[in-house]
């Protein structure tokens, strides 16, 4: 005889759990952008770049990606990639928790026209 139950999911380290917040993204973009990240505690303080992580998931708006740091709604941050061609402050505006990590979505703090380029 068969009995339904629940259970807890765990989630890995992958872009999957990332794609569980874009979902509430609907323009979201799938792609893999390296940056390094900060986060800004004083106006016109220079960034300490203290993680590397990976933009999953963009908006004309929006970045989404998971880290390590930990982080709380409406954190400043800079994210910069390697070339310097993406070098923005971004604001958190969404936190998931997982084990070991935050799934982020935040938001460009100014107008980033063409960030995403699209095929």
């Amino acid at each position: 005889m068969a009995h339904q139950a629940t259970a807890p999911g765990r989630a890995s380290y992958d872009g999957n759990a990332v794609a569980s917040l874009a979902r509430f993204f609907p323009d979201a973009t799938a792609m893999r952008m390296p940056v390094q990240l900060a986060r800004l505690v004083e106006s016109g303080q220079l960034p300490d770049f203290s993680e590397s992580t990976v933009i999953e998931f963009g908006t004309p708006r929006e970045v989404l990606f998971a880290c390590k740091t930990q982080l709380e709604f409406a954190d400043d941050l800079q994210l910069r990639n390697s070339d310097g061609s993406l070098d923005e402050e971004v604001r958190v505006v969404a936190v998931q928790y997982q084990p070991g990590k935050a799934l982020v979505a935040a938001r460009f703090k100014r107008d980033v026209p063409n960030w995403i380029v699209k095929p």
